[in-house]
């Protein structure tokens, strides 16, 4: 496989368990945003590597990824303790399901996500692309606590009249209680933004978020006239397989 070895240029960490760090971008690099690439560290002459979504977007000079801790993790457990100047090796054939180009256009598009599933959305509202296709972008981004709320500052900054930003706690005191799932289930999502219930001959859903979620999202949008995107073609709503092999840790 092409892996490319590249230096880390800073590292932050959200939380005990969550993490960020950004790397130097190998020569002639391309991706659409929302993709996703393996990367990893070597151990003893042994690479360890992981898919991992880029959270930054295709046109910046520098990557970055949105990584959880796994304690006895092959691969995180080294991850979290890496430093700046230090080498990651990337794979330059990135690939995903998460892109404008795996739905259809439409009218609102809602992502939702769980955790650190929250990388590729980054990725997507950060870049332009986006704003050409929909009316309007809502991120819906659920976490236990609150410091597992990356990037909250930059996107409430971000919010305005082309994206909306729904951040929601489930296990700690927070204006938004509810998992993102049961607020777009409920309709409580769109009477609290003042929107319309969600039209899937209209409106565009993308999910990246814990295995559960997925499948009930997935379940329900179907039940109102949802169509996945597969190999069959291009549809209303798309999933991102691979959360569980980036997302989920080691």
């Amino acid at each position: 496989m092409p892996y490319q070895e590249q230096r880390v240029t800073s590292v932050h960490r959200w939380s005990e368990k969550t993490f960020t760090f950004t790397t130097t971008r190998p020569e002639g690099f391309q991706f659409k945003d929302g993709e996703f690439v393996t990367l990893g560290l070597r151990d003893e002459g042994k690479l360890i590597a992981r898919a991992y979504s880029i959270a930054s977007s295709n046109d910046t000079e520098h990557l970055e990824f949105l990584s959880i801790h796994v304690p006895d993790g092959p691969l995180t457990s080294r991850l979290a303790r890496v430093r700046e100047g230090e080498s990651v090796w990337v794979n330059t054939k990135p690939t995903g399901s998460l892109t404008v180009n795996h739905v259809l256009p439409g009218r609102h598009l809602y992502l939702l996500a769980t955790g650190t599933g929250l990388a590729p959305f980054m990725s997507l509202v950060r870049g332009r692309g986006v704003y050409e296709r929909f009316e309007r972008v809502i991120l819906v981004h659920s976490v236990r606590t609150v410091v597992e709320l990356a990037y909250r500052a930059e996107l409430e900054s971000r919010s305005g009249d082309k994206l909306v930003y729904v951040p929601t706690v489930t296990r700690e005191p927070f204006e938004t209680p509810e998992r993102g799932a049961d607020l777009f289930r409920s309709g409580a999502l769109f009477e609290r933004l003042g929107l319309p219930p969600a039209d899937m001959d209209q409106d565009r859903v993308m999910l990246c978020g814990n295995p559960h979620m997925n499948r009930e999202m997935k379940d329900y949008l179907e039940s109102i006239g949802g169509v996945m995107t597969n190999y069959k073609g291009v549809g209303s709503f798309t999933v991102e397989q691979a959360f569980v092999l980036h997302h989920a840790g080691d």
